[in-house]
């Protein structure tokens, strides 16, 4: 049992290592993390253990024989060893490319479920929406003291709840996945009664030291960006995992593009604003989605048509308030081909809208059939 706990975790944790240099190190945490490890690893322990120290027991008084319940209880932790060791196999296949592109989406699409609902409608703010802060002193400012953290989570409604108890306005200056240093400001405060509780204001933040997927769909993006230009990096070349990631990302865009992202606006129950928090436009997600890929991929054909393909099929599904700046991007992408190949035939091939990179590419207007 001890030879096989350390050849099965030694084996682990180089796969977890070496995917950590492939994928992304941030990502691979999450599975290195996962439950069943750390069960496996005690389930396994617990069988060698136990079995010692019943050797030690047996026969002491020269009965000649082994406990009838301690040898069915040792077959039972070899059983359940075994099937912890099914189920950290399976854990382990998560860092296939493919299952750890589709583990990073699935968190990303709970994200937005979650955050940007799509029955949510954020009434539109009148008169109160002309109050200008920047033209306002500041009653009060939280600030952080401590080493380097990441801001997890916002409670909306604890902040909300402050704002209306103290008839002021609550602006919340860093946004979900930021990471706060020393004397960062965490919540300035304006228009307030009297001071608000600071320690309910702070309990109001989840920070930890890293980034997580709750409220932060950008941190799924981010993740899969990063697989598809290492991949594209010189010293692995591979456009077609770049391509599966855009698979990816353009089913998170679609969904992102749907929903109703200028949220970050609160009021009470009379209508009054009091709490703002920063959230991510639609041109902020287009922009971590598509320009590192881009700048990277530029030389790949493949990697060109795939984007392509991903700008046509948002123009054609998403409202019309999403096509400028999609059109815009449409613009930058023919840019980069223009740039990126001299001979006309490869800007030809490279400006074709083809979701396989290269397998069936969409007809353009005035190709000849």
């Amino acid at each position: 049992m001890i030879a096989l706990t350390g050849i099965v975790f030694s084996l682990a944790f180089v796969m977890v290592q070496f995917s950590a240099t492939a994928y992304s190190p941030r990502l691979v945490l999450w599975v290195s993390r996962d439950p069943v490890v750390s069960q496996a690893l005690g389930v396994f322990s617990a069988t060698f253990l136990y079995a010692l120290v019943m050797l030690a027991w047996v026969d002491r008084s020269a009965s000649g024989r082994v406990p009838f319940l301690s040898a069915w209880l040792v077959f039972g932790l070899l059983v359940a060893s075994i099937g912890m060791f099914i189920a950290l196999i399976e854990r382990l296949g998560m860092l296939q490319i493919n299952r750890i592109l589709i583990f990073t989406g699935n968190h990303g699409r709970k994200a937005i479920e979650e955050l940007y609902p799509s029955t949510k409608s954020v009434p539109n703010l009148s008169s109160t929406d002309s109050v200008k802060l920047d033209e306002l002193l500041p009653t009060q400012t939280l600030t952080h003291f401590g080493r380097p953290r990441v801001i997890q989570a916002v409670r909306v409604e604890e902040l909300l709840s402050l704002a209306t108890e103290a008839g002021a306005v609550i602006e919340v200056t860093a946004a979900v996945g930021s990471t706060i240093l020393e004397m960062s400001p965490l919540v300035r405060v304006y228009l307030a009664r009297q001071p608000l509780d600071e320690h309910r204001l702070k309990s109001a933040f989840e920070i930890g030291d890293e980034r997580t997927f709750e409220q932060d769909p950008k941190y799924a993006i981010r993740l899969v960006v990063d697989i598809a230009i290492k991949a594209l990096s010189p010293a692995i070349n591979d456009p077609t995992t770049a391509v599966q990631a855009l698979d990816q990302i353009e089913d998170l865009l679609i969904r992102l593009g749907h929903r109703q992202l200028d949220i970050g606006k609160y009021l009470d129950d009379q209508g009054a604003l009091r709490l703002i928090v920063p959230f991510p436009t639609w041109e902020d997600f287009l922009r971590l989605a598509l320009d590192e890929i881009r700048y990277c991929g530029a030389s790949s054909v493949q990697v060109m048509r795939r984007m392509n393909a991903l700008i046509n099929s948002l123009l054609e599904v998403l409202p019309a308030a999403r096509h400028a700046a999609l059109r815009h991007w449409k613009e930058r992408l023919q840019s980069t081909v223009e740039r990126s190949f001299k001979d006309v035939d490869e800007k030809h091939d490279a400006s074709v809208a083809d979701r396989q990179g290269l397998g069936i590419g969409e007809e353009q207007p005035g190709d000849a059939k």
